[in-house]
């Protein structure tokens, strides 16, 4: 993982704000510059505000190691970022400038929330066309594309529009962490829940069909399908580990399971997939998070997106550490933790690290997916959220509420060593 700045080069005024949750889209390849970035704004609780900007990456070392558009950091990058460079805003974050839908159902402990202006947790998503709503300089850049100049795609969403759950008495208190499929032909989908709640055991896996305006359909499942995350607790050994339950936690992206250097391979139904992460939270005994826990779960990327695999194990980046457990403990089978393990062992009052993996980020939790810039000449904007497995994903990492990171890695190597999924059960025929 590598840190993210919004202080921009030649800075007009000192930044003192604390930002967190990014959300990291690619821009387009003949963008001068490399993401978009919008982070979330740590206030005082009266008030919720995110901000936007365009921002690049710096690398530290050999030009030969640096990715497609990377420029050598600065001294100037390395102090604000750490030596392992990073992601930095290219000019100052604006405030996004998006009002608060009314609120419907807030009673009881979530009552103050209407009080609270602007949208809270927000989720990004790139379909292709409609970001330039958020970010209208993003116009022009679309419509000059090298190879197909254009007025630009056009919006789906040209104005405000607020996405719902149907039928109104689904809906909960709070809403959150739903993600989109967008398919070729233009229709979208949305996931707004991934398995059954511990509180409410009625409403299972949902999905929708947007069907314009911000309305859609009912819970389109198939009904036959067999959950694939209920009850997991009832195979788990490990006590610290049950309770947990599951949660959406970024966009989806669109997979094409053989490697854009294959040149043989041609994108099908029965070889693409959708694939986002997800987290198993768990809580103390306040009930507060203590940990969540990073898995990629893959799906049908045809209606009616059925539950395909789910990672066997929590994923952790190299310098992160898992709230809860010691470094040693964490990576226990890594032969260069070997030695602290053995030590912390052996000595009675022992502390880490021992000269091991540091505490660097220690509370995460995932809230974005893209895939990296720089795929010149090869895609269009329609193309920007479907990749091959090797291509490389940016995962936008949340810090301790109070940071932020991301971190780069093969799309191939996040998605492999799944569960399968128990798929659909058999229909049974009654006899009367």
């Amino acid at each position: 993982m590598r840190n993210i700045t919004h202080i921009p080069p030649e800075p007009l005024k000192p930044e003192k704000r604390i930002f967190w949750n990014p959300t990291i889209i690619s821009l387009p390849y003949w963008s001068e510059n490399q993401y978009l970035l919008v982070s979330r704004i740590v206030t005082a609780g009266n008030h919720q505000e995110n901000v936007i900007c365009e921002a690049n990456v710096c690398y530290v070392g050999s030009a030969k190691d640096a990715k497609p558009g990377e420029q050598p950091c600065t001294e100037d990058d390395l102090k604000l970022l750490g030596p392992a460079g990073g992601m930095r805003c290219a000019s100052a974050p604006l405030a996004l400038n998006v009002p608060p839908t009314p609120a419907e159902k807030c009673h009881g402990r979530y009552e103050n929330f209407v009080d609270v202006p602007g949208f809270h947790d927000p989720r990004i998503f790139w379909s292709g066309k409609d970001l330039r709503t958020l970010h209208p300089p993003l116009q022009n850049l679309l419509a000059s594309s090298p190879s197909h100049p254009s007025l630009g795609p056009l919006k789906s969403y040209p104005t405000l529009t607020e996405l719902t759950r149907n039928p109104p008495e689904a809906r909960s208190s709070i809403e959150k962490n739903w993600l989109l499929f967008f398919q070729s032909s233009g229709e979208s989908y949305i996931h707004y829940d991934l398995s059954y709640s511990r509180n409410d055991s009625s409403r299972g896996r949902t999905f929708a069909k947007v069907l314009g305006n911000g309305f859609t359909t009912a819970n389109l499942t198939d009904p036959l399908e067999m959950s694939c995350l209920f009850n997991l607790d009832a195979s788990e050994t490990d006590k610290a580990k049950k309770g947990g339950t599951w949660h959406q936690a970024t966009n989806s992206l669109r997979l094409i399971l053989c490697e854009r250097t294959d040149k043989k391979c041609k994108a099908t139904e029965a070889n693409t997939v959708f694939f986002a992460v997800i987290h198993r939270k768990f809580p103390n005994y306040l009930e507060l998070p203590l940990r969540y826990e990073r898995h990629f779960m893959v799906w049908s990327a045809v209606p009616p997106f059925e539950m395909l695999g789910v990672s066997q194990h929590p994923i952790l980046m190299a310098n992160e550490t898992a709230s809860g457990w010691t470094q040693s403990q964490v990576w226990d089978d890594d032969g260069n933790n070997s030695a602290i393990v053995a030590h912390t062992k052996r000595s009675r009052n022992a502390t880490e690290p021992f000269g091991g993996k540091d505490y660097w980020a220690y509370f995460t939790y995932t809230v974005s997916m893209a895939y990296a810039w720089g795929r010149s000449g090869i895609e269009e904007v329609s193309d920007k959220n479907v990749g091959y497995l090797d291509d490389e994903v940016m995962l936008g990492i949340g810090i301790d509420d109070v940071g932020e990171g991301f971190a780069r890695a093969r799309a191939g190597d996040l998605v492999q060593c799944l569960r399968a999924c128990p798929g659909r059960a058999e229909a049974t025929k009654r006899e009367d």
